[in-house]
């Protein structure tokens, strides 16, 4: 069963879903996250996505006071990431309630710096956030691209350690055109040690489908839930039948 992750982008306190990382293209859905996220727990999910689109601009954790509301008053899992660029804000992450930290930025700046969160605080709770476009790792919220190629960027991190890999396809972010399987594909081909979570493009049931038959563990979903293009109610049901074959 591929993993279903609802995500909720923060900024100024609301949620929000951006349209190929361009902060000028934003489009507010609901002024409270926390209502959002127990939606979420109410049909069944268990994980969230939460991404600090202020502190991903301001080089520091802006919105932890949302992230502790949610880990407060919901049981889901959280991945945090955003703006975390030093052992303090990963330190407010984690007390504030992030089972998980994405840290995307900071692994192309500071590789040692990642590598000790690594070793601190093992694979299973940093995660790396290796974001594309045109097949360059791209930084500080999407607005500055790398000189690193993705493929061999991940494997280097592979081989370091990193186990959870978030990849996003930023042309196809908030888009509701399609993943990019191929992408993914050639990932999992090419690394097959990673626990790959899809992000990007997911428009409908048949992307997820897609995904699922090419062997991707986990994807996160955006926009195709806030657009109702993808439905909670059929979230309820995909993860209800799933856990019963799995029990």
């Amino acid at each position: 069963m591929i993993e279903l992750i609802p995500a909720i982008d923060i900024m100024n306190g609301r949620c929000v879903r951006l349209s190929r990382g361009d902060y000028s293209c934003r489009k507010v859905y609901d002024e409270n996250p926390l209502e959002v996220a127990k939606a979420f727990q109410d049909n069944g999910l268990n994980r969230l996505h939460l991404v600090d689109l202020d502190g991903a601009k301001a080089d520091h954790v802006v919105n932890y006071r949302t992230l502790e509301q949610i880990a407060t008053h919901t049981t889901l899992s959280v991945d945090f990431g955003g703006g975390i660029k030093s052992d303090e804000d990963l330190r407010i992450a984690f007390e504030c309630g992030a089972d998980m930290v994405t840290g995307g930025s900071i692994a192309v700046k500071n590789r040692s710096l990642f590598l000790q969160w690594l070793d601190r605080y093992g694979k299973e709770h940093i995660i790396l956030g290796a974001d594309t476009r045109d097949g360059k790792i791209s930084i500080n919220g999407w607005l500055e691209e790398s000189e690193w190629e993705l493929i061999p960027y991940v494997r280097e991190y592979a081989q370091a350690g990193v186990y959870k890999v978030i990849t996003t396809d930023i042309s196809r972010d908030g888009m509701l055109e399609g993943c990019a399987v191929n992408l993914y594909e050639s990932m999992l081909s090419e690394i097959p040690e990673i626990y790959l979570i899809a992000s990007g493009g997911v428009a409908s049931w048949n992307d997820i489908e897609s995904l699922q038959s090419i062997g991707v563990p986990a994807v996160i979903l955006g926009k195709s839930i806030y657009e109702g293009k993808i439905l909670l109610s059929e979230i309820s049901r995909f993860v209800a039948k799933n856990q019963s074959y799995v029990g």
